[in-house]
């Protein structure tokens, strides 16, 4: 079975709770906090002056406010025209869609009935458990694909259409599968699978159910992500503590295209492709204190050719001390020069920066909220995050002036 590795660290406990979820752990409910990070590294004298600010055109809760629910992990859709967010409702969790101005219209949450048909309900009428995540869209927007362990415990891949109320199940294996990205291209789906016995990465085509694997060997292969051009897949693998980010440059010869980007002792984890393609950022733990509680944002060039370790590859931090999105990763802007990140500071309640990767200068975004996680944004630059709201998780949307 995949998934299964401890870690020392608080990030490092929660980073790992989500992959137990995705193993059938269950959500973690309304107690959740956020990862606590106890040590902060030596600033500069540039740093110790207070930040530059970027004051939003708006900024506006997107799911109203209840207790016991934890809204979190929201997720534009390619035109940004479509939301999604997962709500927790106890050991519950369901996918909300909606319209960029706030307007839900799609529930995913279903239980699986006797002869492996599916059964839609609506929350609280039932009280099997089912978990369900990490949507991903078609090109057209018009489909997605999910994983869900369809109240049983297992968990497969479902496809189901904008709007609609029944959805197709795409795998069904007694492994886990997980972690779907649907190519911006066409029809196929890489995600994870346990079936290998470790987590290897798969495609299958969402119309054929045409199934490709496409790695081998001992190291566990995780959250895999299309290029923008549906040609070339990112992903992070290692074992235990240490993961390094590759690229696969042709999914036709997996074994044959695979790039490393990194390859040292320091823990590499969630790369995102920029808007262009030509560069990938992801967190890691490298820092010149050489804490391990202590994460960076990295931006490496997408075809190799910057340093794979040592000083070469620590030059490419462009934000130290920062809370990693567990869920989706580093967030880029639509222009490709800056990226929105949560800072790991507690006294200020995690407030949300932005950096201009060039010459690596955060500013800080005044949001007024409190906690922020799960930063992403859209392809106008609309930002969407969960904040901490009377100790429950809840949706906003900003927008800054430039």
């Amino acid at each position: 079975m995949f998934f299964a590795i401890t870690g020392r660290s608080s990030i490092r406990t929660a980073w790992w709770c989500l992959i137990a979820l995705i193993a059938g752990a269950g959500p973690t409910g309304a107690e959740e906090t956020p990862p606590t990070l106890t040590t902060t590294p030596a600033v500069t004298a540039a740093q110790e002056k207070s930040p530059e600010t970027v004051e939003p055109l708006f900024v506006r809760p997107f799911t109203p406010a209840g207790p016991g629910r934890n809204d979190g992990n929201p997720l534009w859709s390619r035109s940004g025209m479509f939301i999604s967010f997962e709500r927790s409702i106890g050991d519950k969790k369901e996918i909300h869609i909606g319209l960029a101005d706030g307007l839900l219209f799609q529930t995913l949450y279903h239980l699986r009935a006797a002869a492996g048909e599916l059964k839609f309900f609506f929350p609280g009428v039932v009280e099997d458990i089912s978990y369900n995540a990490g949507i991903s869209w078609s090109p057209r927007e018009d489909r997605f694909v999910f994983m869900s362990n369809g109240g049983e415990g297992n968990y497969d891949l479902y496809a189901g259409d904008m709007g609609g109320k029944e959805v197709a199940r795409l795998t069904e294996h007694k492994e886990k599968d997980g972690q779907p990205d649907w190519s911006p291209s066409g029809s196929a789906v890489v995600f994870v699978s346990g079936r290998s016995g470790k987590g290897d990465l798969y495609i299958i085509d969402s119309v054929t159910r045409v199934l490709t694997r496409l790695t081998k060997g001992g190291k566990e292969y995780l959250y895999p992500l299309w290029s923008p051009e549906g040609k070339r897949i990112a992903f992070m693998h290692g074992n235990n503590e240490n993961h390094d980010i590759a690229v696969i440059n042709d999914v036709t010869r997996p074994a044959e295209s695979i790039m490393a980007l990194t390859a040292w002792e320091h823990d590499d984890i969630r790369p995102v492709w920029s808007p262009d393609g030509r560069k990938i950022a992801f967190y890691s733990n490298y820092n010149p204190q050489g804490d391990p509680r202590i994460w960076s944002i990295m931006v490496v060039a997408a075809d190799g050719s910057d340093p794979a370790a040592g000083d070469g590859l620590a030059a490419k931090a462009v934000a130290v001390d920062v809370v990693p999105d567990v869920e989706r990763g580093p967030a880029w802007m639509p222009d490709g020069s800056r990226i929105v990140y949560v800072k790991n500071d507690r006294q200020e309640y995690h407030p949300i920066y932005v950096v201009n990767i060039a010459d690596k200068v955060g500013k800080l975004l005044k949001t007024d909220t409190k906690m922020n996680h799960d930063v992403v944004c859209s392809v106008d630059g609309t930002i969407a995050f969960r904040a901490q709201v009377d100790q429950w998780d809840r949706i906003f949307v900003a927008k800054m002036k430039e």
